[in-house]
């Protein structure tokens, strides 16, 4: 940056000069997180323990569909990662390439996020197979002012079908649950208007602390007729506050900014976010992504696109889960267009959902890690590993923050 002769005018010294552009030039790193919820690469050593054995999210769409690539990723290091399937190895990627190994207990969203930001769980959010217990309903209702329905583990879509009917014509909330930690409440947006339906998701989760600490209250609005109902893109997550303080935290402390997209900062319960914009779906979150590589300012922008797991993994969609795969793939040229000089973009993901299992949930599997620069060495294998927050306390070290608690930093491999 040169030095403005007018500023000789006002008595700023040339050294000084050099220090307020040093600082200005510090301040513009960026770190770009995109988070492709749910797409995972192979079982952990321990997913038999959470009935996961088998479960290869990319592995085994790639092994249904005949010649499914992702040149873009590939182009990354996608194939080149330590034992991935189904995906070729290339000579020479452009990015620098791994996997990443779950070090929380659990298998689910807030865990994967909060770990990839440097907290670490020792256990698991609580989980409900056969509804939740009655104290808890029972003061739900009392509090809310009416009865639930359902109160059962469910497919979001088919809880609608079978109780959409009856939750029309009674007014009463449909309550349902999934093997991940979530209280989940379904209304219809002529019966219960969304913002009354965001005003329960918030009594549940005043209700749901202590042991029924589950990890998010989600409000599921939907519209049409029976047997023809849509769920809405209104959906809300209330989740709770991090254990400790993450490397958003960190960075909003240091006076970065922290840009979140999708549903980030429901997951982060608005914690460590300067702005946030919700999305419509992934090609919007990418929009949305590019909207602030564009902008000008240090920190981060942490984006999360859920079409993979909400409207794939969970329905047990093959074909849907890899076009929704191939239509990310189409944009990476566009994100990487858009990046700074000293931007650093990560894609990763928080879990699996293998579509190709009898399971519509989670699975408990390894990530891929996915990291490319302007300034960045060129096809640098970072292994597997051991934990998520590997991402965090990279975001630290180069950003300068300060350093989580858990995590190994892997920039000066890449630097």
């Amino acid at each position: 940056m040169e030095f403005p002769k007018e500023y000789d005018k006002i008595g700023i010294a040339h050294k000084e000069w050099s220090q307020i552009t040093s600082i200005k030039e510090k301040s513009m790193k960026r770190v770009v997180v995109i988070v492709m919820d749910s797409v995972g690469m192979g079982e952990l050593p321990d997913a038999a323990k959470y009935g996961d054995e088998g479960s290869n999210t990319l592995g085994n769409i790639a092994a249904q569909l005949k010649d499914f690539k992702l040149p873009n990723l590939q182009k990354l290091g996608l194939g080149n990662i330590d034992g991935i399937r189904g995906f070729e190895r290339i000579d020479g990627p452009v990015g620098c390439f791994g996997r990443m190994a779950e070090k929380s207990a659990g298998k689910d969203t807030t865990t994967g996020h909060w770990e990839i930001m440097g907290i670490v769980m020792s256990k698991p959010f609580p989980t409900y197979p056969n509804g939740f217990p009655e104290e808890i309903i029972s003061k739900f209702e009392q509090e809310i002012g009416t009865s639930v329905l359902g109160n059962i583990p469910a497919s979001g879509t088919k809880i609608i079908e079978q109780l959409g009917k009856e939750h029309m014509e009674t007014g009463y909330p449909i309550v349902y649950t999934s093997a991940d930690s979530v209280f989940q409440i379904a209304a219809h947006e002529e019966i219960i208007p969304v913002e009354r339906l965001y005003e329960i998701c918030r009594i549940a989760r005043n209700i749901l602390t202590g042991d029924h600490a589950v990890g998010r209250v989600i409000a599921r609005p939907f519209i049409g007729e029976p047997g023809n109902f849509t769920r809405t893109d209104r959906r809300r997550d209330f989740s709770l506050d991090p254990i400790h303080e993450t490397v958003l935290d960190n960075a909003v402390e240091k006076g970065l900014q922290v840009k979140a997209v999708g549903k980030i900062v429901d997951i982060f319960n608005g914690r460590g976010v300067t702005q946030s914009i919700h999305t419509q779906n992934n090609m919007d979150g990418v929009d949305k992504t590019i909207d602030f590589i564009k902008e000008d300012f240090g920190g981060i922008i942490f984006t999360n696109l859920i079409d993979f797991d909400m409207l794939y993994g969970h329905r047990n969609n093959v074909e849907g889960y890899a076009d929704a795969l191939a239509q990310f793939d189409a944009r990476v040229p566009e994100l990487i267009g858009a990046l700074k000089e000293e931007d650093i973009l990560i894609i990763t993901a928080d879990h699996g959902c293998d579509p190709t299992t009898a399971s519509t949930d989670h699975s408990r599997e390894y990530v891929p890690l996915l990291v490319y620069g302007p300034k960045l060495k060129q096809g640098i294998n970072l292994g597997t590993r051991a934990t998520f927050a590997d991402v965090g306390a990279s975001i630290a070290e180069y950003l300068g923050l300060k350093e989580p608690r858990e995590g190994t930093s892997f920039i000066q491999e890449i630097i």
